[in-house]
């Protein structure tokens, strides 16, 4: 291969340019402008909610979610610890104090544990869910979608319900993915608990750069949330305020890469999950190697396609693993370091922990962007092979 094969990339093949260079041109470059608008209404007809507010970025989603749940200093949440560090941070700039749940085979947090902990470290106190260590309030769950792969939601959310939690969705990476049977049925990730928030990074399925969007179950909330992401300012023309605010709103620029790529997300979609398809036919015979599937009755977005790697066969750890397949000009990367080991989190609550932490040391996440070519995965597998070759014991 002449050139290197990036993990994950931004496609822009259709309108982004024009769109970008129209809000230049007529000076709507800040936080308001007709393509905030629109793209907020595009993203609420996709994930057929009443509202999406676009905002700067998924972790002020989240934030913003967090507030709207009222989670208040002192108060606890659960997070998963196979995530992204941004899924967990807002409940720290609450002041609130995380509790980490273990993942199942899906990458996701595990239920199992979530009720476990629910019903042997908490109890029930005038309708409130408190912790016996410390005696925090439980107000609320993230819900991290990992890597596009849909979280056992039905399970979840029974168990929100039984301990009055609210449910926030983490589907920073799982715009598209979908329930395709059972209660919830026809719904996409983000669109399930009480609010869900999304991201448009660059390596995201669709990016405008940066920024993210904030939908929620219920319409007020989603209007206040609104509210509050432009500063919570009452009048315009004497500038008065009623509450504290946040300046966490989108600017016109970034939405109108946001529209042009809402009108390609359903072709970006075909083609994650037509390449991910490819994938499993490339490493179907391999013995080293396995290719992580989506959960039963789902369908993903297919944004991040991850190896199993039986690493205990090999000579060579994770990291030169990735230093090798670099040299091959292929880009991969290793799973986060599990938040509740990273300096911030070594002292939280926790879950015990047991899939996790064989995970984190096992997953290899290989090119994924929406522009790869066939040429291009062949060359990604048999590299792959190739260095598994000559590392295996």
């Amino acid at each position: 291969m002449d050139h290197f094969i990036p993990l994950s990339v931004p496609n822009f093949e259709g309108q982004e340019v024009n769109y970008v260079t129209k809000a230049v041109g007529e000076g709507w470059v800040s936080t308001g402008g007709a393509y905030i608008t629109e793209f907020e209404e595009k993203m609420a007809a996709f994930l057929q909610v009443e509202k999406a507010v676009a905002v700067q970025s998924g972790t002020a989603a989240l934030h913003l979610a967090l507030r709207e749940c009222d989670v208040m200093p002192h108060d606890a949440v659960f997070v998963p610890t196979i995530t992204f560090i941004a899924a967990v941070n807002p409940v720290a700039y609450q002041f609130a104090n995380p509790i980490f749940v273990d993942a199942d085979d899906s990458l996701c947090m595990d239920p199992n544990k979530l009720r476990d902990y629910c019903e042997n470290q908490c109890e029930m106190v005038d309708g409130v869910l408190r912790t016996k260590e410390g005696n925090h309030a439980v107000k609320a769950i993230v819900v991290v979608h990992v890597f596009g792969n849909m979280a056992d939601m039905e399970a979840i959310m029974d168990i929100a319900s039984t301990y009055h939690l609210r449910v926030v969705e983490d589907a920073t990476e799982a715009l598209g993915t979908r329930y395709l049977s059972g209660r919830y049925a026809g719904k996409y990730a983000g669109t399930i608990g009480d609010f869900g928030a999304f991201s448009f990074n660059g390596n995201k399925i669709i990016t405008t750069g940066g920024g993210g969007m904030l939908v929620a179950k219920n319409l007020a909330e989603a209007k206040h949330v609104a509210y509050i992401s432009t500063q919570a300012k009452n009048d315009p023309l004497f500038y008065i305020h009623d509450e504290i605010g946040f300046n966490y709103r989108m600017t016109n620029v970034q939405a109108a890469l946001g529209v042009a790529q809402m009108e390609e997300l359903p072709e970006f979609l075909r083609r994650k999950r037509e390449n991910h398809a490819y994938y499993r036919q490339l490493f179907a015979e391999d013995m080293l190697v396995e290719l992580m599937e989506f959960r039963e009755g789902t369908e993903s977005n297919a944004w991040f396609y991850s190896l199993k790697v039986d690493m205990e066969k090999l000579s060579i750890d994770a990291r030169t693993l990735v230093e090798r397949l670099a040299e091959k000009k292929i880009g991969t990367r290793l799973i986060w370091g599990l938040i509740s080991e990273q300096k911030p989190y070594r002292d939280c609550a926790k879950t015990a922990m047991e899939k996790a932490p064989y995970y984190a040391s096992h997953i290899l996440n290989i090119p994924c962007s929406t522009n790869l070519t066939k040429d291009e995965m062949e060359y990604v597998a048999a590299g792959i092979r190739e260095v598994l070759k000559e590392a295996a014991k």
